[in-house]
């Protein structure tokens, strides 16, 4: 029922995940992608059989960005041989069967000496569909920062760094996250409401990789939200398994052909509104979901296949044009080339 929908999606925006029910329901699946190039004459190069399997099939990594009471980041001097003497922010592969906030905070351990508590994922980014960073804050609780008599195979040492620009990096990469967090710390000391509150990943185990979509646009008549809602099995918002060859833009764009035709009008991906992972039960993938929104009116924008308008409350759709005139109000969405 769509009143069970804006349920979830009140859940979504509060950083919880869906419903059990609705949690692994795919609109369009790696099987339906091959069809569609087929039809196309383009010989596609998908195996509808992948499963994501951590430091196997798919690479999560995490990154933590930490910043003291002098605004300082928390930096690591690299210990591995291809990048040794420079130096990074505290970052890692996850382990099998971590979770991404378990991940960042044993990664801190070990190059920096520090104990932390993650209170936010701040960004996503991804290269192709087998590879995911988490970028979090958090805030300091214990531990004592290595020096380099304590260097080891993790790290030579660890230092609160006012100017990172005067270090000897090990890539440019970490440029962005340093600044993106630094505005967060300003914005949450100001207490800006233009920011997307603190929220983690939120557990629930997935068995694929998903592109979960929140697409909204306002009807021209009424002036109220409306959000595009599946009639697969049952109500649900639109969900596609990410395509492990390729980019999530080209999920994205595949998936929004698919739901609206070729000439898809004009729209905006703006972030993530919550990410989720647990690898409990021994299930590896996790599922992103993503805020779309239409510039042209309801009225202008037809849809093909199995999918309807349903017009929102009115504080859900406040809640999400909110979400969509500010662009900080949403885990910011980034692909790596």
């Amino acid at each position: 029922m769509p009143d069970t929908v804006e349920s979830n999606l009140l859940r979504v925006l509060k950083g919880l995940p869906l419903e059990a029910d609705e949690a692994e329901i795919c609109d369009f699946s790696l099987e339906e992608q091959r069809e569609v190039l087929e039809s196309q004459g383009i010989q596609p190069q998908i195996d509808p059989n992948y499963k994501p399997i951590v430091k196997d099939t798919v690479t999560y990594v995490v990154a933590c960005v930490l910043l003291n009471e002098r605004k300082e980041v928390l930096m690591i001097q690299e210990a591995k041989q291809s990048c040794a003497g420079k130096w990074y922010l505290p970052a890692g592969r996850m382990e099998k069967g971590e979770t991404i906030v378990d991940a960042c905070k044993r990664e801190v351990l070990e190059e920096t000496g520090l104990e932390m508590e993650c209170t936010t994922l701040l960004i996503v980014e991804s290269a192709g569909g087998v590879w995911f960073r988490f970028v979090l804050t958090g805030t300091i609780t214990g531990g004592t920062l290595k020096t380099p008599a304590q260097a080891d195979k993790e790290s030579l040492q660890a230092k609160w760094v006012g100017n990172i620009n005067e270090l000897a990096l090990r890539a440019s990469d970490i440029m962005p996250l340093v600044e993106k967090t630094r505005a967060y710390v300003e914005a949450r000391a100001k207490s800006d409401p233009s920011w997307h509150q603190d929220k983690l990943p939120a557990l629930r185990p997935h068995e694929m990789l998903l592109l979960r979509l929140v697409v909204v646009t306002k009807k021209k008549a009424t002036n109220r939200v409306h959000i595009l809602l599946s009639e697969r099995n049952t109500w649900h918002l639109p969900t596609a398994q990410v395509n492990p060859g390729k980019s999530l833009h080209w999920t994205l764009r595949k998936f929004m052909m698919d739901i609206f035709g070729a000439e898809v009008p004009s729209h905006k991906p703006h972030g993530f509104l919550l990410v989720e992972h647990d690898p409990r039960e021994n299930k590896d993938g996790a599922c992103l979901t993503l805020l779309v929104s239409f510039r042209a009116p309801l009225e202008e924008v037809p849809i093909i296949g199995k999918y309807v308008w349903h017009e929102v409350s009115k504080n859900l759709g406040d809640k999400l044009l909110q979400r969509v005139v500010s662009r900080n109000s949403t885990f910011q969405f980034h692909v790596v080339q």
